[in-house]
């Protein structure tokens, strides 16, 4: 089964290189990178991110060589950022994804951490994040993490009832999950939870246990996302079929209001639709950098990148990818320099997601808004209510004018 198809775009240069126009503004953004490890023991029937699971890549790409072949990617961005005169900025943020990075060893991990550090640099208080499956990290292996230099754990947990997490594919025992956060709070890790909600089957209730059990157990940040079926997966597969019941959008709208509730009660504040903290210092710095305009490049195959108004991404098989770097090319598969009403739509659409709010000027249809109960002004600045949060698409599409 494959994963979801690259965009399109205009042709990538071999050699990487950037225009000239990334400079501008560079020294007021933050630089980030994310690393994307496409290994997964098992495909779950939900998922249709680039990853391949041991049977599927039949010896033709590993963990040793995805690992060096990541390390030739640093390298070039190195020398891409040079060479393009961007200023020397030191790395805020690094988010491993996946697949499930904690598949590798720890020291892969680390060793990959240390390669971007002595090539950028880290800036002061960096946030360094690893995705986890809860079956696949110990104590050992966290303590190890946390020794490199990782300041963050974020558990892919999303949901505490076994029906559901089968509906999902999903091999971890839910009663593992205080284990392996006491783990990570041991080795002094920061700790994030993530929830699906809407899964076919899944009643009001299977989700009260889901964020109940999660409360009691006090990550800092909490991540609940509502379950699409994307065309090409096996859940998709078998919603056609009638295997399984589509997802009721009601349903999900009226999990997410149930969600926003608990958590607001138990102390965690929504910054961003389908995020919340408890404090501001909880928030994921590394995603708020892709919502606010910050640099980050991808490491990894299929991985994407932003530099300066510039995207590309990489080609997605990890067999591809590494030849590439081996043969010194940039394995970056297209890329697009979008134009500034582009550019303002994409701000438009990231921005309305945060609790801090947009900027209202220049768009349009702000006052129905308002009294419609979509958005409420907050000093100088608009923000979605909890009503315009489940409508944020169609906001959107009326501040733009669509």
């Amino acid at each position: 089964m494959s994963p979801s198809a690259l965009p399109d775009g205009d042709p990538a240069p071999p050699d990487g290189r950037l225009p000239g126009t990334v400079v501008a503004g560079a020294s007021a953004r933050t630089l980030g990178f994310y690393l994307h490890v496409p290994f997964c023991r098992v495909r779950c029937g939900y998922c249709d991110f680039n990853t391949y699971t041991a049977d599927e890549l039949a010896g033709s790409a590993s963990q040793a060589s995805y690992a060096a072949a990541a390390h030739a990617e640093i390298a070039l961005a190195a020398q891409v950022v040079a060479d393009a005169g961007l200023p020397r900025r030191p790395v805020s943020t690094v988010f491993v994804g996946g697949g499930t990075p904690t598949l590798l060893p720890a020291s892969l991990l680390v060793e990959l951490l240390a390669d971007i550090r002595e090539r950028f640099g880290l800036a002061d208080g960096p946030e360094i994040t690893t995705e986890a499956n809860p079956d696949s990290v110990s104590a050992q292996s966290l303590a190890q993490l946390a020794a490199g230099g990782f300041t963050r754990v974020s558990f892919g947990m999303q949901s505490s009832v076994p029906s559901v997490l089968a509906v999902l594919d999903r091999t971890h025992d839910p009663r593992r999950m205080p284990d392996v956060l006491a783990w990570a709070r041991a080795a002094g890790l920061g700790t994030s939870l993530d929830l699906i909600y809407g899964t076919p089957g899944e009643s009001l209730a299977d989700w009260e246990d889901s964020l109940r059990t999660v409360i009691g157990l006090r990550p800092d940040h909490v991540s609940a996302y509502a379950l699409t079926v994307e065309p090409g997966t096996r859940l998709h597969a078998q919603v056609r079929r009638g295997a399984v019941p589509d997802i009721d959008p009601d349903e999900q709208a009226d999990k997410y209001e149930f969600a926003d509730r608990l958590l607001s009660d138990a102390g965690y504040h929504w910054y961003e639709i389908s995020n919340f903290a408890r404090t501001a210092a909880d928030r994921a710095r590394h995603n708020l950098a892709y919502w606010t305009g910050g640099d980050w490049w991808g490491i990894g195959p299929g991985a994407h990148s932003h530099v300066g108004g510039v995207r590309w991404w990489n080609v997605k098989h990890p067999r591809a990818y590494a030849q590439r770097l081996a043969d010194g090319v940039s394995p970056a598969a297209a890329r697009e320099c979008p134009d500034a009403q582009a550019r303002h739509v994409e701000d438009v659409m990231l921005a309305i997601r945060l609790a801090d709010g947009f900027d209202p000027q220049g768009l349009r249809d702000v006052n129905p808004l308002i009294s419609e109960g979509l958005v409420e002004q907050v000093g100088q600045r608009l923000r979605l209510t909890l009503r315009g949060r489940l409508l944020a698409d169609a906001v959107v599409r009326r501040l733009l004018g669509w």
